[in-house]
């Protein structure tokens, strides 16, 4: 249903999936979904607000799932089971946010909510009226009468995603500069008598984090240890798309749709710890690895739909920082392509602590079934991620493993393995 800002509509789902998409391009700058969960025109606290920092409310009942790119598009996705959502909240605010300039530069953007149940699109608003905003509330879903209904908003702020969270009660971590007097003569300071039970001081709640990570060709690398993300977990996750690049030759397009039909893209890595062990974590052979023992690396499953909230994911555990030396996290195909030709894929990593990374790869123009990632390196306790979105090519009989394994010199033993 096309709507026109101020326009409501009733939403007749216990739970719904929301699309934030736009047109992307040279010079459009990237956008970001986010939402906050509103009681009183405010949020709760902190926790309130979900966005790619915090990826999931408390409540469990609104996730901010990430970005999908399609040909010259792409969406990032929030969903929201209304029916789980706590009765004190009246309004969830569905925002966007750009990153690199202003939502002028930013064609085609929309907001479309569809029944998460039966995928049926119940609203779509489209916004053709920015100029110089960096953050836009599109829309919300709000109580009325003991049923939910969606509202376009369309209103803009020109001081970002930081003025939009803290418009609504969020308080955000930015630096500041605190200037200290300096006395010649202190005052005389008089003891007080110790109070017989001194109270204990609340903790502060720490503020929201809105920064985030780009890996590019020009800035390949980022430091985990200056963005405090040392400690918890690291989710990396692999998401992909098919480009459709035969438009107007039916019978390409069919054979194309037919050759990815079954892909199936594994993700995995090559460890090398401190001790001087290597090996390997992937669903080949089922070494799935492990999380609370060495090598700290787990993968979490095998997928073949390429969806962030399932995926093809992997999870390091930064705890135990001190016992790896480098990680290089490959993907393979294992089948239902000869090359990653026509995929478009992001990489994601998500340290519990600290920024989110991300890193799209770019375009395959060699007949390569194995692609270098990134290269996690322990530089003396700097922990270093290194966008690699490398191809590689292997010889002829050469497993893609053995192609990595020569190509960063890691001085393995193969044999062959399947699922």
């Amino acid at each position: 249903m096309q709507m026109l800002k101020g326009g409501n509509v009733r939403i007749p789902a216990s739970a719904v999936r929301v699309e934030l998409g736009w047109d992307t391009g040279p010079g459009v700058p990237d956008v970001d979904a986010s939402a906050l969960l509103l009681t009183g025109g405010r949020v709760r606290s902190d926790a309130d607000f979900v966005f790619y920092n915090q990826p999931v409310h408390p409540s469990g009942a609104v996730r901010h799932e990430g970005k999908r790119p399609a040909a010259g598009a792409v969406t990032d996705t929030v969903t929201v089971d209304l029916g789980a959502l706590e009765p004190a909240v009246e309004t969830v605010v569905l925002a966007a946010s750009a990153d690199g300039g202003a939502f002028g530069q930013v064609p085609g953007l929309h907001i479309r909510v569809f029944d998460a149940a039966s995928g049926t699109e119940l609203a779509r608003f489209d916004s053709r009226d920015a100029t110089v905003e960096t953050a836009f509330v599109l829309g919300e879903l709000y109580r009325r009468q003991g049923e939910w209904k969606f509202r376009a908003v369309g209103q803009g702020y020109g001081s970002g995603l930081e003025g939009l969270a803290t418009d609504f009660g969020i308080t955000v971590d930015t630096p500041q500069t605190v200037a200290v007097p300096v006395q010649e003569r202190p005052a005389p300071v008089v003891p007080a008598a110790p109070p017989l039970l001194p109270p204990v001081p609340a903790a502060a709640p720490a503020p929201v984090r809105l920064t985030k990570v780009t890996l590019t060709k020009d800035a390949p690398t980022v430091s985990l240890t200056k963005q405090g993300g040392t400690s918890g977990t690291m989710r990396v996750n692999l998401n992909w798309e098919v480009r459709k690049q035969f438009k107007g030759w039916t019978q390409k397009l069919g054979k194309a749709m037919a050759l990815h039909a079954d892909l199936d893209l594994d993700l995995g890595a090559l460890f090398e710890l401190s001790d001087g062990s290597k090996g390997v974590v992937q669903a080949l052979g089922n070494s799935f690895g492990s999380l609370y023992q060495p090598p700290f690396i787990h993968l979490d499953g095998d997928d073949r739909t390429g969806a962030v909230e399932t995926g093809e994911n992997l999870t390091i555990n930064l705890d135990h920082i001190a016992a790896f030396r480098r990680i290089l996290v490959f993907v393979t195909i294992y089948e239902g392509a000869r090359s990653f030709a026509d995929l478009h894929a992001t990489v994601t990593l998500q340290p519990q602590h600290g920024a989110p990374v991300d890193f799209s790869l770019d375009e395959c123009t060699v007949p390569s079934n194995v692609c270098a990632l990134a290269l996690i390196t322990n530089n003396g306790g700097d922990l270093v991620v290194q966008r690699e979105a490398r191809y590689l090519v292997p010889d002829r009989g050469v497993s893609p493993q053995r192609t990595l394994d020569r190509a960063y010199g890691w001085g393995m033993n193969w044999t062959p393995g399947r699922k």
